[in-house]
């Protein structure tokens, strides 16, 4: 990936920067980026950005860390399955901050470790009356399949507390439910940091990632991210593209314009699977999923077929904020 990034030979990497370039946005937050510990790819990104994010912030994720247990019940271990979190070797699809103002660095809370099994509400899987795969693997198994970070970023004078995620997808398993069941209560965990169960409610909190559920479509725990979208404390700018409007799969319910993912109609569809969430009080001035129509000159940066930069769209939210300057 380092290579690809200096090399600018990538076309994915080129329609990213370009789709970056475009929306502009102060605070970005990246899934699925390998993790690296001296953030060489995250300044290798940001350097090729017309204008270069002075703030960035990573941590290794779960993904790719072994466990010595065999978690997918295969009779193996060692396979990327086994991992506390999907992946193929440490720090395979982490996650990152890029931020126009300055993070916080010494007030994160990282929730990563934090076991699935102490998640207030939590339901793990099962097989008839044991716990599936076994007892012994929720001793140590973190509910966070990457990461879940608390990070406030401070905006001229005024705190946001970004609440960080990407979601394990809620497939890929058998009648335990193993993955979807994980998908909700790593949603449930941050309900319980929002709640003030794991410790002060963050000021100003903003859920941005990845949650991998559709409150409509889809096979994840639809009634739980529908229930938190109606959260009193956070607001759902609702988000929306002409391009997914226009690209919705057949005999789904939700509205696609909505989607901010392009997947195979052999597979899930397109869907709603990332959101931008801020606190109740705060004044959204714009909202979009970036995904031009077809007839729109920016399709152009998404190219051809529309998979340039990825399935996943850029999701914004534009806020203003009492007390910035």
């Amino acid at each position: 990936m380092l290579k690809d990034l200096r090399s600018e030979d990538d076309p994915q990497i080129a329609a990213i920067v370009a789709v970056i370039d475009h929306v502009a946005p102060d605070v970005l937050v990246l899934t699925d980026i390998d993790f690296d510990a001296g953030h060489a790819a995250l300044h290798a990104l940001s350097v090729r950005l017309r204008n270069p994010y002075p703030h960035v912030f990573s941590a290794p994720p779960n993904a790719g860390i072994q466990t010595g247990l065999d978690l997918d019940g295969d009779g193996f271990t060692g396979d990327a399955r086994d991992a506390l979190g999907y992946g193929r070797f440490r720090g395979d699809g982490g996650m990152a901050v890029l931020s126009r103002h300055p993070i916080r660095h010494e007030a994160l809370l990282d929730f990563t470790d934090f076991l699935w099994r102490d998640v207030p509400g939590a339901e793990l899987p099962r097989r008839g009356d044991d716990l599936w795969p076994s007892a012994n693997v929720f001793e140590a198994l973190p509910v966070s399949s990457t990461n879940h970070w608390v990070l406030p970023i401070e905006v001229e004078g005024t705190e946001i507390t970004l609440l960080v995620m990407d979601a394990t997808p809620p497939v890929f398993d058998g009648p335990e439910d193993f993955n979807g069941l994980r998908n909700r209560d790593e949603l449930r965990l941050f309900e319980a940091v929002l709640d003030g169960a794991l410790g002060p409610i963050p000021v100003n909190p903003i859920l941005i990632g990845t949650i991998n559920a559709d409150p409509a479509d889809g096979e994840g725990q639809r009634d739980t991210i529908a229930n938190f979208l109606t959260r009193p404390d956070l607001q759902d700018p609702l988000p929306k593209s002409a391009g997914g409007g226009a690209a919705g799969s057949l005999q789904h319910l939700g509205d696609p314009a909505f989607d901010t993912v392009d997947w195979p109609e052999d597979g899930p569809g397109n869907l709603r699977v990332s959101y931008v969430l801020p606190f109740a009080a705060a004044k959204v001035v714009g909202a979009g999923v970036f995904w031009p129509a077809p007839d729109d000159p920016l399709s152009v940066l998404l190219g051809s077929d529309g998979m340039a930069a990825g399935a996943h769209r850029l999701v914004w939210v534009d806020i203003m904020l009492d007390g910035a300057g």
